[in-house]
């Protein structure tokens, strides 16, 4: 539940800003960020390493399941990517695909039965967070 609200407040403080899409069908409420210039990508970046330093994630690709039926997979090819994926819940499906350098993503599912799936080629940066039910 810690790791909800850290993700939820994170997104919060990292949407504000940059005007994120809200979307829900089928059981499942999206929020998207994609950084609209220079600035607010670096800020999600730093962000996104603030959340693997306080997860003790070393690693610039990461999995993180909490539940049942959950399915994830990071590919990477390229220098500078980060990927994280955190499920809770069950019946998640998520992926991360980045190919290129500099890319940082990270795609955050709740609840159950949601799906996600990202793919990035150079330089780009972003943050889904899925709510489902």
């Amino acid at each position: 539940m810690k790791t909800l609200a850290l993700a939820a407040a994170f997104a919060s403080a990292i949407a504000l800003p940059m005007a994120p899409a809200v979307a829900g069908s089928g059981g499942q409420v999206a929020i998207n960020v994609a950084p609209r210039n220079a600035q607010e990508a670096q800020a999600l970046r730093v962000g996104l390493a603030l959340f693997a330093l306080h997860q003790d994630i070393e690693t610039n690709g990461h999995v993180t399941q909490h539940g049942v039926n959950n399915a994830a997979g990071i590919y990477q090819g390229g220098p500078n990517n980060r990927a994280i994926i955190h499920q809770e819940g069950r019946g998640h499906d998520g992926s991360i695909s980045q190919t290129g350098g500099n890319n940082a993503y990270g795609l955050f599912q709740f609840g159950q039965n949601t799906s996600g799936h990202v793919q990035q080629t150079g330089g780009q940066s972003g943050l889904t967070v899925l709510f489902g039910w």
